[in-house]
């Protein structure tokens, strides 16, 4: 297991733990914590889309660019399924 850090949910009190190598989705489901949906938890549906606010994130598969584009990857925009949390992350729910 690796190092843990804290996900805040940006104009909520809502916080969760993420350990480094899971996808901040399923610790987020883990935990009972919203309040982000979810589909295919895949990759694919694009229903966990977020936009990072702060921190640094890793993406451990690709993201479908139906959902994320290259451009909005740049602002922060991410597919919770998809990414580790490489920090604390402070994340706006859409």
């Amino acid at each position: 297991m690796g190092r843990r850090h804290k996900i805040n949910v940006q104009g909520t009190d809502i916080a969760f733990e993420c350990d480094e190598d899971a996808a901040v989705l399923h610790a987020m489901i883990r935990n009972g914590k919203g309040p982000v949906r979810h589909g295919c938890c895949g990759g694919g549906c694009g229903v966990c889309r977020a936009r990072i606010v702060s921190g640094d994130f890793f993406a451990f598969k690709p993201m479908s660019a139906a959902h994320v584009t290259e451009e909005e990857k740049k602002q922060g925009f991410a597919l919770l399924c998809c990414i580790q949390p490489r920090s604390d992350l402070s994340i706006a729910a859409l």
